[in-house]
């Protein structure tokens, strides 16, 4: 069968495949919010629902949070593990969106339609990409191209504690030849990316403790210990004048880029003046032997997040306070290891401690790092598909981010993953008047219908 009929399909049937999105997005499945609880139970059920219309077996699966969604479907062929997540983030600050979050509207922008809504891009609109593909591909074979098992999870943002157990007791069932994620991006607007490197994480919160309460500066300043003046004097010291983290044992097990690697990234052309300059920055700021597109995606950070204490409120108050609290996350590559970083991160702290003051640690979690086996067939095959669809040819791209369902799958199910997306820098993931661009939508469909058709390493 020629791939024609089924990308003249998803073409034919955009309005309805648009509207079912619009659907999902009216769900607000907000997975950190327990009032929000029924509604996540409602998109997974919209999930199974739509699923079963595909002649999917899918059902809910119980977690002690949020449920997962499974579902699956024999084909010939390779069998792949399709991932991605239906719970949202909240939509915090409220007054700084343009319309009701879950109200989803296709509007005009200057760049073309944009679906806008919480969700349309993470990652409602992603994963929706993968399903129609396989709507319009059963519609027009009566088949799928493949085997597959559909994993939709509901407590991505909201830390998915209940990933790695559900993992461990399902192993055997979600095992797969290969897994995919579609929570990723374009490289640009014209040039899809197959992520073959994700950072890892790892999270820390700081109390330094001086005085047993605040106090008057007038009474005791100068003689007293200020536990801020302590903590960003220690914090000021993450850094050395090159740029390069200072914790002991910090660049263990981190890599050199390959160099064919490397000439690939050097040959995308990254525009790293335009890229800080969206932002209002003009100059990298990291190690300084390394290029910004090397900092993003192949070389470990350590950044200070939040940092408070004492009296933050309106007017003054001359306090010296009794704490100092800080949020550091160490973003990982290679065979960083998470553990050991953060014993040495708090051991570091430590030494650097004065007289009369303490300190306290609460761990925000931990991943490491991922790297992709791209001498799989699955990766070439995958990059052939999207060049046929999309302007310029798909490349190989670092991620500076963190997806650690990659990580467990690799760890768990022993299943390399490959990540494809479609969304773009501005569409607003986390933020205000989030949206996900209607090419992207479809382009994103018509291409998984193009990888899983290329699919053959029998």
């Amino acid at each position: 069968m020629s791939i024609d009929a089924v990308l003249a399909r998803l073409d034919a049937d955009l309005p309805a495949a648009t509207e079912r999105l619009f659907e999902l997005l009216r769900i607000p499945s907000i997975s950190t919010d327990p009032a929000y609880a029924p509604d996540c139970r409602k998109a997974a059920e919209w999930l199974v629902a739509d699923l079963k219309s595909m002649g999917v077996d899918a059902g809910l699966r119980e977690t002690p949070g949020h449920p997962m969604v499974v579902g699956h479907v024999d084909g010939d062929g390779p069998h792949v593990l399709f991932y991605g997540h239906y719970d949202v983030q909240p939509v915090d600050p409220l007054e700084l969106w343009d319309r009701e979050p879950f109200d989803p509207e296709l509007q005009d922008s200057e760049k073309g339609k944009v679906i806008r809504a919480r969700g349309a891009s993470d990652d409602k609109g992603q994963l929706m990409t993968f399903v129609e593909a396989c709507r319009a591909y059963h519609a027009e074979t009566g088949r799928m191209p493949c085997r597959i098992t559909f994993f939709f999870e509901g407590e991505e943002e909201s830390g998915s504690p209940s990933l790695v157990p559900f993992l461990e007791e399902n192993a055997e069932e979600l095992r797969a030849d290969v897994a995919l994620i579609c929570d990723t991006g374009l490289f640009d607007s014209r040039a899809p990316a197959i992520v073959t490197m994700l950072r890892g994480l790892l999270g820390e919160q700081i109390t330094v403790k001086g005085p047993s309460k605040d106090l008057h500066s007038g009474m005791y300043g100068g003689p007293s210990r200020n536990p801020i003046r302590v903590l960003t004097k220690i914090l000021g010291n993450l850094h050395d004048d090159q740029g390069r983290v200072t914790v002991p044992g910090f660049y263990d097990g981190v890599p050199e880029l390959d160099p064919e690697m490397k000439a690939q990234w050097d040959a995308l052309g990254f525009d790293h003046s335009a890229f800080l300059g969206d932002v209002g920055l003009s100059e990298p700021a990291g190690e300084r032997d390394r290029t910004a597109l090397e900092m993003i995606w192949s070389r470990p950070t350590g950044e200070i997040n939040g940092i408070w204490g004492g009296y933050t409120g309106a007017g003054f108050k001359t306090v010296l306070p009794a704490e100092a609290h800080a949020k550091v996350s160490f973003r990982l590559v290679g065979d960083q290891d998470p553990h050991a970083i953060r014993e040495s991160f708090r051991a570091w702290v430590q030494e650097q401690l004065p007289p009369d003051c303490t300190a306290e640690f609460h761990g925000h979690g931990n991943s490491q790092a991922s790297v992709m086996a791209t001498s799989h067939p699955a990766f070439e095959q995958a990059r052939t598909a999207l060049s046929e669809e999309w302007p310029e040819p798909a490349a190989y791209v670092g991620s500076g981010g963190s997806i650690p369902v990659a990580g467990h799958f690799k760890k768990i199910l022993g299943t390399d993953a490959m990540l494809i997306g479609f969304a773009k820098d501005d569409d607003a993931l986390h933020s205000p008047n989030e949206k996900y661009d209607l090419e992207s939508f479809h382009r994103g469909a018509r291409s998984w219908a193009r990888i899983l058709d290329a699919f053959d390493w029998s």
